[in-house]
């Protein structure tokens, strides 16, 4: 701490009858620094005066207090775009919450393929370096000035904005919270939030599925795509699924797949003309990009919808206008953030999610669990198609 002699200070020991000071030598402290320094140093050696020990004591222990120590905790770091190797476990600095802010200590993160878009450069972050993760759900451990609606002890969950679940704990703005029913488990509403979100809007709001459609999902076994079977079943569509495994097969027919194409052996164009008699099928839902995009198109029917909401092989060649021209075709590249762009929207969508999983209609399948300080090896195995289902990081 920093010792500091000032004129406050000594107007308050001559009040306090430490020292006797005439007023009119206080008033005449110069308001040149130097002067003044130089000024104090002879005014204490000056024999007018006569300081005692009490008071010199009292001066010596004057302080700066020093500024209140950062909070740091655990978390992930990219300095640069890359591989899973440039995914960097340390220290980070976390704040307090500002008004309509709170801090959540992190109990489970959910992993996402957006987040490996980010990690490689797909998609540019506000800045670098940058804490990854869009879907986490943790317990409200401080709460920001005048905030009403949240408390210290609330479980809550996220996804989408802002950036930086990959942490023990970060701060949020208590506007893009819900509350977790007490009756979810904390994993699985962090496996399920992001791609359940993303699973309601995609069959309700971009393309309104319902008995009697026929839709094709690409990786039917993966975290979206196994909730879009389930949901899509339940709504009493008939669902065409792709996989690349008999094991993934296996998850897909369980979770509502009324027919499943293994890509690798056989043509997925060709075998969804035959289940359909030629006619194509109603909707795309296309998270692969790259590999599939030109053979979704070709198996929509006329006036079908091209939803292309990922691109885990890369992102597709562009396509001119006129190829949408022959069979009058709908393409749309949607975002689950512009779905849910207003407090209501976020409630409604993430309500429906909660209450289709306390019913029975979907259910997450948490087939992974990694330590958060392990995520690049969470990442390598979920680019390389080794993972099926939700995978959850564990801080």
């Amino acid at each position: 701490m920093a010792a500091a002699l000032t004129l406050h200070h000594l107007s308050r020991l001559q009040a306090s009858r430490h020292l006797s000071l005439p007023h009119q030598t206080l008033s005449s402290f110069p308001r040149n620094p130097v002067k003044n320094l130089i000024f104090r140093q002879n005014l204490a050696e000056s024999s007018s005066f006569r300081l005692s020990t009490v008071a010199v004591k009292a001066l010596s222990t004057v302080a700066v207090e020093d500024p209140p120590e950062k909070k740091m905790v655990k978390g992930i770091r990219v300095y640069e775009h890359g591989g899973p190797e440039v995914l960097k476990w340390e220290d980070i600095e976390v704040g307090e919450p500002k008004d309509g802010e709170i801090r959540v200590k992190n109990k489970a993160i959910g992993l996402n393929f957006i987040d490996v878009y980010y990690r490689k450069g797909v998609y540019k972050p506000a800045s670098m370096p940058f804490t990854p993760g869009m879907e986490a759900v943790g317990e409200v451990v401080a709460v920001g000035s005048g905030l009403t609606g949240r408390k210290i002890g609330d479980l809550v969950a996220y996804a989408g904005s802002p950036m930086g679940a990959y942490a023990e704990e970060q701060i949020l703005p208590a506007d893009k919270v819900v509350p977790v029913p007490s009756s979810m488990d904390p994993i699985l509403a962090a496996s399920i939030m992001l791609k359940g979100m993303t699973a309601q809007f995609l069959l309700h709001r971009c393309f309104k599925v319902e008995r009697g459609h026929t839709i094709l999902v690409h990786a039917a076994a993966g975290g979206v795509g196994s909730l879009l079977c389930q949901w899509a079943n339940a709504l009493g569509a008939t669902v065409i699924g792709t996989v690349s495994t008999n094991e993934k097969a296996a998850q897909a027919k369980e979770d509502g797949c009324h027919h499943v194409i293994m890509y690798k052996n056989e043509d997925f164009v060709s075998r969804v003309k035959d289940i359909t008699s030629g006619k194509g099928v109603d909707v795309v839902y296309d998270s692969v990009g790259k590999d599939t995009f030109k053979g979704s198109l070709a198996c929509l029917k006329s006036r079908g919808y091209m939803v292309s909401f990922g691109q885990s092989s890369g992102s597709p060649d562009p396509v001119p206008l006129s190829d949408l021209a022959p069979k009058s075709l709908f393409l749309t590249r949607p975002s689950m953030m512009q779905y849910n762009e207003t407090r209501d929207e976020l409630l409604e969508c993430a309500g429906e999610v909660f209450a289709n999983v306390a019913s029975g209609v979907i259910k997450a399948r948490v087939n992974h669990k990694y330590p958060l300080s392990r995520v690049a090896d969470a990442h390598a195995d979920l680019e390389n198609r080794i993972t099926s289902g939700s995978v959850v990081l564990l801080p």
